[in-house]
């Protein structure tokens, strides 16, 4: 099962009685700071539930699994996630 952005913004507006397109502006807000933090190089950290973190990958030689050629993978910073400890007890 997968939760779409729908699906959240469902369930705000039944749980919390909030109209959706309120719904939708908390999301947009709420994903668009953490893009923000990541992209200045910081960490989101939401105690319990998640640590988001980036870090900075050298370039590398790769190699493509179906024709076997090899190529170059960019240099690139990347995000990381981690499971918080309340998150890892419930799964």
């Amino acid at each position: 099962m997968s939760i779409t952005k729908a699906d959240l913004i469902n369930h705000l507006n039944q749980r919390m009685g909030i109209p959706k397109k309120d719904c939708n502006l908390i999301l947009e807000c709420f994903f668009n700071e953490i893009s923000k933090a990541l992209a200045r190089g910081e960490e989101v950290k939401l105690p319990g539930l998640w640590n988001f973190s980036t870090s900075y990958k050298n370039s590398r030689p790769g190699r493509n699994p179906k024709t076997g050629e090899k190529f170059q993978i960019k240099a690139r910073n990347v995000v990381s996630f981690k499971a918080g400890k309340k998150l890892k007890e419930q799964l």
